[in-house]
């Protein structure tokens, strides 16, 4: 019986060497199918990046135009608004100029309205 026993021991200590490799190698099976699932995500991932980029450029290429043609409308608005300006400055400057110097240099000397009512 002791033979028996033994040769069943022997089995059972065979069979979880078994299923020890087994379980090894289910183990590797499953870190090897996680790299290659990282890998391919990764892959699709810049090929996704790559096609939103160049769609990204052709939207850019097609507006830019729009943006050049706005800038030049406001550059030359800009440039009529200042010319009206600076006319308006030239042909106003002595009139100006001129009220200036009546109100500092011909002054209208009387009383404070307070003055007066305190007189009264």
């Amino acid at each position: 019986m002791s033979a028996q026993q033994s040769q069943g021991i022997q089995t059972l200590l065979e069979a979880e060497k078994e299923a020890a490799k087994i379980v090894q190698q289910a183990r590797q099976y499953r870190v090897q199918k996680l790299k290659d699932a990282h890998s391919e995500a990764s892959k699709e991932i810049e090929e996704y990046k790559k096609a939103k980029e160049a769609e990204f450029k052709a939207f850019e290429a097609s507006h830019a135009g729009t943006t050049s043609e706005a800038q030049a409308a406001v550059d030359k608005d800009t440039e009529v608004k200042l010319k009206s300006i600076t006319d308006q400055y030239n042909k106003n400057k002595e009139a100006v100029v001129q009220k200036l110097l009546d109100r500092v240099v011909l002054v209208k000397p009387e009383l404070h309205r307070n003055l007066k009512k305190a007189q009264s």
